[in-house]
């Protein structure tokens, strides 16, 4: 398969997850904000935070090195080594479960039984419920390889919407179970996860006919099972060896990812309803990233590891693969620049109100609005490195990676230490201070390999970071007018005056996205004939 077919395939799958997830999401969003007004903060800080960090953090450990190094082989490999490889995944799953389990039981702080009861019996099922989740990884790995658009959307929205219906009916009928409730969600969810891998590829594979099936390196579902393979070799030690290298980032990352989750576990430094408010708007802030961010970069990662050779400097390579992937590169940078850039400039003056009709004064009082403005910030730079670090990443030859992996030791440690200083200084606004430090030192580090990576050939990706001066200068004048409307209109003054307000900050939307589709020429056409399903031409203009 070309480069230009590979790249065909990851635009529609990225724009098919993209619409799928908004609708899914959007129901989710509704039965949370329902959900919300039952609970206690102290419930969802022990909820969101402790618990669903044990379990975050086991399947993170047990399955992200597998995953990457996995994605990365090409199509000539021995798929049955792939996924005997992959099924070493659960028994490494039920190691972390226990070990996280007892650390969680017996190191932490336990709640007080009498504000939260049930808090062992929820320890217990969140990690049985990262075991099962593992269960499915084999299918999954496989239906990503093969770019399936829609199952792996409809799969997890469908799990997270069963997930909240059960949450809203045992919240509402039987209120005093308390933590029984979320943890048989969890399992819950997990369970229905799985399930929709193995009946999809049950079916698929018990219809010879189907054209999805004949592309499928297996014919029976047996054969996703442990297998000896013709060779002898159980695994691909190649694979396996890349999988080690990844396992020592992935441990790093994890810190990174959810830093802020274990200073707040393991130091103790917001009790529980702090913790809970602070993952609320945590949640909510990183919601368009998780829409928009997380599914670009899923695919367009599958794209990357496809197209490029990971041995191979690019003047190596094939000169049309690598011309496609700056592209599609400088593309992706300039969108999510727009994007993040989008999100900071409005979400300063509508984050109050965004709070207030999300979870009432609870949210909207105290902290929150200015936690939310901080992260609206935030999310501008994962934008950019969740693209930095998807092409990075997929491009890094392993001793590259090794080599990357003492960088994230280093900012590892430097980014709890900041984590907890300033914390201690100005509040759980710290957690958020100290991603963006994090987040600029990994776009820092993404941006030099990128330009090294390049350097010897014609092709910048990087301009795709540069914007129109116009474009700046609409973005500079709509978060004027919104800030002045948020003083006069928001949030004291009745559904009226927020409805003005809403209507400004919509009328300087318009115009910003108008100014940037007349600016933003390049942009709009990889936009036109990517995930519209049409081939990229030869050149770009």
């Amino acid at each position: 398969m070309g480069s230009r077919e590979v790249l065909g395939q990851a635009a529609r799958l990225a724009s098919s997850s993209l619409l799928l997830q908004v609708l899914f999401r959007l129901i989710t969003f509704v039965l949370n904000a329902f959900i919300l007004r039952f609970l206690s903060k102290e419930i969802v800080g022990v909820v969101n935070v402790r618990l669903m960090l044990l379990y975050s953090t086991t399947i993170f450990l047990a399955r992200e090195a597998f995953r990457r190094a996995c994605l990365s082989g090409g199509s000539q490999r021995d798929w049955s080594q792939t996924l005997n490889l992959l099924w070493l995944t659960v028994p490494l799953g039920v190691f972390w479960s226990l070990f996280l389990g007892w650390v969680w039981l017996q190191l932490l702080e336990v709640p007080d039984p009498n504000v939260i009861p049930h808090y062992g019996t929820g320890v217990v099922l969140f990690a049985l419920s990262a075991v099962v989740e593992l269960l499915g990884e084999p299918f999954w790995v496989l239906a990503q390889a093969h770019m399936f658009v829609t199952l792996k959307v409809i799969a997890e929205s469908l799990s997270v919407i069963l997930k909240s219906v059960l949450i809203a009916f045992l919240v509402l009928w039987l209120p005093h179970w308390g933590l029984y409730i979320f943890s048989l969600a969890q399992l819950f969810y997990t369970t229905v996860l799985v399930l929709c891998y193995v009946i999809y590829f049950t079916k698929l594979l018990g219809s010879p006919e189907s054209t999805k099936q004949q592309t499928l390196p297996v014919s029976r579902i047996t054969n996703l099972l442990p297998s000896i393979t013709r060779s002898g070799a159980f695994i691909n030690w190649k694979e396996a060896k890349l999988t080690w290298s990844f396992f020592k980032q992935s441990f790093l990352k994890q810190i990174l990812t959810e830093g802020e989750r274990y200073v707040m576990t393991f130091l103790s430094v917001l009790n529980f309803g702090d913790q809970g408010v602070y993952d609320i708007v945590n949640n909510l802030g990183s919601l368009v990233a998780r829409l928009i961010f997380q599914p670009v970069e899923e695919s367009f990662y599958v794209f990357f590891a496809k197209v490029l050779e990971r041995e191979k400097d690019a003047t190596l390579q094939k000169q049309e693969d690598v011309a496609v992937a700056a592209a599609v590169l400088e593309s992706l940078l300039k969108l999510a620049l727009l994007a993040g850039l989008t999100i900071t400039v409005f979400g300063f003056a509508y984050s109050q109100l965004a709070l207030d009709i999300y979870g009432g004064t609870m949210l909207s009082s105290g902290s929150g609005p200015v936690l939310l403005r901080s992260y609206c910030l935030y999310v501008l730079l994962l934008a950019v490195n969740g693209v930095t670090e998807c092409f990075t990443f997929a491009a890094m030859s392993k001793e590259e990676v090794d080599r990357y992996n003492f960088t994230m030791l280093a900012l590892s440690s430097s980014f709890l230490v900041l984590s907890y200083l300033l914390t201690r200084w100005c509040g759980s606004v710290g957690f958020i201070l100290a991603n963006c430090f994090n987040m600029g030192i990994r776009i820092t580090q993404s941006l030099c390999f990128i330009h090294r990576y390049f350097q010897r050939s014609p092709h910048r990706p990087l301009a795709g970071l540069h914007l129109s001066p116009i474009l700046l200068g609409a973005f500079a004048l709509s978060g004027g007018i919104t800030g002045v409307s948020e003083v006069f209109l928001c949030c004291e003054q009745g559904w009226a005056s927020r409805l003005a307000h809403i209507a400004v900050g919509a009328f300087c939307l318009g115009v910003t996205l108008g100014t940037a589709f007349l600016t933003e020429t390049k942009l709009i056409h990889f936009l036109r004939t990517q995930l519209g399903g049409s081939t990229l031409p030869d050149k770009m203009t």
